[in-house]
């Protein structure tokens, strides 16, 4: 019988926050690159996003019948926010910097479109989507 104990709460491995570069255009003192804070979300955030994002829209010549549709770049915005601890994307006065109001309309302001397309594929890697499971089971046999 496997051992039961791995799989609590109090023994699991925690995700841990990631400093990412975002953009070379936002530097310290120093000149270097400042770097973001990230953070992995929970599926049960992810679905509440997921959830956020999705509406019934009725099904073209069919009367009565729904069927859901979800935004996702609506999605991935909110996703970006959620994992995005600093800078704080919700802080009024960087929002009043960029003259936009919301987090998901700041991040949208802030980013350049190379560079936003470049944080979104590091927020898939944090969120475990860069991992197919055939090369987890590679990774496992070795």
């Amino acid at each position: 019988m496997s051992n039961l104990n791995a799989f609590l709460n109090q023994h699991a491995n925690r995700p841990q926050h990631t400093s990412f570069a975002v953009s070379p255009r936002f530097v310290d003192e120093e000149g270097q690159p400042v770097k973001w804070e990230l953070r992995s979300l929970t599926q049960s955030e992810s679905q509440k996003l997921k959830k956020e994002c999705t509406k019934r829209v009725q099904v073209p010549g069919k009367k009565g019948i729904f069927t859901s549709e979800t935004d996702i770049d609506d999605l991935l915005c909110k996703m970006a926010v959620a994992c995005t601890v600093f800078p704080n994307l919700n802080d009024v006065t960087l929002q009043d910097s960029y003259q936009v109001m919301g987090a998901e309309n700041l991040l949208q302001e802030m980013l350049l479109p190379g560079e936003y397309g470049n944080f979104m594929e590091k927020l898939q890697e944090i969120n475990g989507f860069d991992i197919s499971m055939e090369d987890k089971v590679e990774e496992a046999k070795n």
